[in-house]
């Protein structure tokens, strides 16, 4: 889960970072020029309500000297007319200027005004109207640039921020209006009404307002936090040295991108949710799997096959089942050939055997087979004179050459009795005159290799031996005897007995067959000594053959390898 879930989570938060931080920037860089031009179009409007007093003052520098009093009263009157406007007053620095203003001529000298407003006092409480008013005023002077005279003009402040507090966007912010040193002219922030100045709060986004205010006529700040707690922007007045100033939370102007964060997150967990729920289902079934494969092995290594594992899938685990099933099934028959057939037979006779069902279970059935018994002649005599180690030495030198000469010709050993040892040839799917051949060649062989150990093994201290060979035919019980606790694969019959009782006939170095035996090898074998003899459970003589040689024939008659 660890390894499925951090890439995962991974990816998902990488995506998710990488698309708010750029979705963040947009939209504070989208923030950034509506907070421009909203400010802007703010300064527009008080630049708009003040411009209408500053053009009539405008127009007295206009007047030519001369002109007459009625023209200045005009100008005058027009200005007290104007909306918001409580008062113009007009102060004289002396009384010839006031002369000089009136028409009267004085050697060519004009009056005239500044081109704009020189003064604009901060907002002042009018004890008659109870509101707020700031004045406007525009030095006089004569033609020498030397001031003559003022002109106040008195203007209400509600009048000229009236647009800007109309608007729906100035309600929404925390803005005011401020003058060049930062103390304010007006604010909607009912916990700024005991504030005089801007930044006397000692908030540092506010003093980096005022210090951008100095630097250039409108612009942004952002403040602390990523993103910013708070931001503010401002936007100089043209008519007034004024600016309007607006601060704005950051959570607000980044409210969209927040709960695209949130829902983010909430689809996120979702996904890695599922992305749990879907391990949980699949790997329940692997590792139930993977558990039942893995108590089996336990069984399998304690001995126990016991059933095969289910295969539920057909994915990696479905074919991990089936490979253990496969393999167990392959111990089970290695086990089985082991216990069964391994010490006894060739591990090809082995196969051959498994691929008959009824080699597998107790019980047998009747067929015919092809018998040799073998025996050591004199060996009861000579164990009587060797110690229990040296006899035991003998016999395992004697049983490792004869039963490699046995798997060599496909033969089945039955048992081990004492020096005798009991072999037959399972026809199987072969012609049962071919296994007569074996069984005849593997007696001679026998012998063969009895007398080569006799002669080139000989070990201080142990005898030579010498061995009778009998070789019988005939139809027996061939399948597992025992039970399911113990079992050996073998045969049972009369011709067992009758084997043991003709080999009991063959002298030392002898290989011994009966009529039977001989029927089917006679045009292979020379006969060395035909005989009858009286044997226990046989009515009558019995014709028995001493073999000596062996050749085989081909179809021409041809011999292709002698014995």
């Amino acid at each position: 889960m660890i390894w499925v879930l951090c890439p995962v989570a991974l990816l998902l938060f990488l995506t998710g970072f990488v698309g708010f931080i750029y979705a963040r920037n947009i939209m504070l860089d989208q923030w950034k020029e509506a907070a421009i031009l909203k400010l802007g179009w703010a300064a527009h409007q008080v630049d708009m309500r003040l411009e209408e007093p500053v053009q009539w003052l405008s127009l007295l520098r206009r007047i030519p000297v001369g002109g007459g009093l009625r023209a200045q009263e005009h100008v005058l009157e027009e200005l007290r007319s104007l909306d918001g406007v409580q008062s113009v007053d007009l102060e004289w620095s002396n009384e010839s200027s006031m002369f000089a203003f009136g028409g009267r001529h004085m050697g060519g000298r004009m009056m005239s005004t500044q081109d704009r407003v020189s003064v604009v006092t901060p907002p002042e409480l009018d004890p008659d109207t109870g509101s707020e008013s700031v004045t406007l005023v525009s030095e006089l002077l004569d033609e020498q640039r030397r001031i003559v005279g003022r002109v106040l003009v008195t203007v209400q402040l509600h009048h000229l921020i009236a647009d800007l507090v109309a608007s729906s966007w100035w309600q929404g912010v925390k803005g005011c209006l401020v003058d060049a040193s930062g103390r304010y002219l007006a604010h909607t922030s009912s916990g700024d009404s005991g504030r005089r100045v801007l930044g006397g709060s000692g908030s540092p986004l506010e003093a980096r307002v005022l210090q951008a205010m100095k630097e250039r006529p409108s612009g942004t700040i952002f403040g602390e936090g990523h993103p910013p707690e708070e931001v503010a922007g401002f936007f100089r007045l043209k008519q007034a040295p004024w600016s309007v100033v607006v601060f704005a939370q950051g959570d607000e102007i980044l409210k969209p991108i927040i709960r695209f964060r949130n829902y983010f997150g909430l689809l996120g967990a979702l996904c890695i949710g599922m992305v749990l729920f879907l391990i949980q289902y699949v790997s329940s079934r692997t590792v139930r799997s993977i558990r039942e494969i893995a108590l089996a092995a336990e069984r399998v290594a304690e001995g126990d096959y016991g059933e095969t594992v289910k295969v539920r899938t057909s994915d990696e685990v479905g074919r991990l089942a089936a490979g253990f099933n496969a393999m167990v099934e392959s111990l089970r028959q290695q086990e089985f050939i082991r216990t069964t057939f391994g010490r006894y037979m060739d591990r090809e006779v082995a196969e051959k055997l498994l691929r008959r069902p009824e080699s597998t279970r107790l019980g047998g059935e009747k067929r015919r087979v092809f018998i040799l018994m073998s025996d050591l002649r004199g060996f009861t005599a000579l164990c009587e004179r060797m110690e229990p180690e040296t006899v035991i030495t003998v016999l395992n030198r004697y049983y490792s050459r004869m039963i490699q000469v046995v798997r060599s010709h496909e033969g089945i050993i039955v048992d081990f009795i004492g020096d005798a040892m009991l072999v037959f040839f399972d026809p199987l799917d072969a012609v049962p005159e071919d296994r007569s051949l074996d069984a005849v060649r593997c007696a001679l062989d026998m012998q063969v290799a009895l007398d080569m150990m006799n002669e080139l093994e000989k070990v201080p201290g142990l005898p030579s031996l010498s061995m009778g060979i009998g070789v019988h035919t005939g139809e027996v019980i061939v399948g597992n005897v025992g039970s399911e606790i113990r079992a050996k694969y073998g045969i049972v019959g009369a011709a067992v007995n009758l084997t043991q009782r003709i080999q009991t006939e063959a002298r030392e170095g002898e290989v011994v067959v009966s009529e039977a035996v001989l029927e089917s090898v006679r045009d292979y074998v020379k006969v060395l000594r035909p005989f009858e003899a009286n044997v226990k459970g046989v009515t009558g003589a019995l014709r028995l053959y001493a073999v000596g040689s062996m050749e085989v024939r081909d179809k021409t008659g041809e011999s292709s390898r002698p014995y």
